[in-house]
């Protein structure tokens, strides 16, 4: 590979020239000459061929050249600054790359919200989602693929600490037929209509469906069951931090039962290894628990 002719110095001045609108001041907050400026731009002229400014009256300006060079000089300058911060972090053990499964049912915004915030203390560390299912939990974890892991349960062999609990509702389109019989709805009156069921997803965690009903669509991930919910084919079990955007538009409804309307289940925070976690997990942890007692 050909070694560069202009030097990252040299690209930072013809930077600090541009932004600053000059060379006294790019000088004054390089906190160097204007002299060794100057010169560190003419040598990017010289080097490279080309006319980086051109005088307009008393003024310079960017060449169409200078231009080009300037916006890719401006992004290989931020790229430096970016190399230079995530190796200082490195350096103090920060982890360059986060794996964390996620059970389906744990709310999307309260992921994205815990992210945003762990990027604010952690912006050079990658963070991978695995959107867990049941039946690879403890196969994910044994691998060591897992950093951190949010289950409805906690495998055999690890800790976990109790997150938060998760309310479902037993729910159906407002013009679904279970919803026009004007009284409550009782499981001889939901086994006349389709179950829509979560497989390993759901609040019995691997059980077969408490309601028995030959009419049932069996799918993989809980946003297939929202969405057909809301198109009226069906009943189904919930999360309601997921739907309370459908419920408060009144695409879904609480079915009004005779008994047991409700349901939960509980989500636990695990580390796959809690005595080697680096300090990027052990913080993306601190965040989740925080966000799930309100106070993050």
């Amino acid at each position: 590979m050909a070694h560069p002719r202009v030097t990252l110095d040299q690209w930072n001045a013809l930077v600090a020239v541009v932004e600053a609108g000059g060379y006294a001041r790019a000088a004054e907050q390089l906190s160097r000459s204007q002299s060794s400026v100057t010169y560190a731009v003419q040598q990017i002229q010289a080097q490279l061929g080309v006319q980086v400014f051109e005088l307009e009256g008393r003024k310079a300006r960017l060449t169409p050249t200078g231009e080009q060079l300037y916006q890719r000089a401006r992004y290989l300058v931020a790229e430096a600054a970016a190399l230079e911060s995530a190796s200082a972090c490195l350096s103090l053990g920060w982890e360059a790359e986060l794996r964390l499964a996620v059970e389906v049912i744990y709310p999307n915004r309260r992921l994205f919200d815990c992210l945003e915030r762990f990027g604010q203390s952690a912006e050079h560390t990658r963070v991978e989602v695995v959107e867990a299912v049941l039946g690879h939990r403890s196969s994910l974890l044994e691998e060591g693929g897992i950093d951190i892991a949010i289950y409805g349960t906690v495998p055999t062999g690890y800790e976990g600490q109790h997150l938060m609990r998760v309310r479902f509702l037993l729910v159906a389109h407002p013009d679904h037929p279970l919803h026009r019989l004007d009284r409550a709805v009782t499981l001889r009156d939901l086994r006349q209509h389709r179950h829509l069921v979560v497989r390993e997803t759901s609040p019995q965690r691997g059980h077969e469906p408490a309601v028995q009903t030959p009419r049932r669509w069996t799918v993989s991930h809980i946003s297939t069951s929202i969405e057909a919910a809301r198109g009226g084919h069906g009943f189904a079990w919930l999360p309601e931090e997921l739907i309370r955007q459908d419920l408060d538009a009144g695409r879904l409804k609480p079915l009004p039962m005779r008994r047991g309307g409700e349901r939960f289940a509980d989500l636990y925070l695990v580390f796959g290894d809690r005595e080697g976690a680096g300090p990027a997990a052990q913080r993306l942890a601190e965040i989740l628990l925080a966000n799930a007692r309100g106070a993050g």
